[in-house]
């Protein structure tokens, strides 16, 4: 999940009326949603201060989540 938020991606938060998220999703770099992801994911990459979430904005992933990502071949 990281490298795909390494490479341009995001996690949108889906929020209730309450303002509490309900569900998110992880859209890559072209635009195309990943079924991947669920909430348990998304609170571990929260805890672990992968990812973060400025002014309101979609979830990006963090300094810390770049140094833990691991280069592969696919990366660009």
């Amino acid at each position: 999940m990281l490298h795909v938020l390494a490479q341009g991606g995001v996690i949108e938060a889906l929020k209730n009326n309450r303002g509490r998220i309900e569900k998110v999703a992880c859209i890559n770099r072209d635009g195309f949603i990943l079924p991947d992801i669920g909430m348990l994911l998304f609170k571990k990459l929260k805890r672990r201060h992968t990812i973060a979430s400025r002014e309101g904005g979609p979830y990006r992933i963090t300094r810390r989540g770049l140094e833990l990502v691991r280069s592969e071949v696919d990366n660009r």
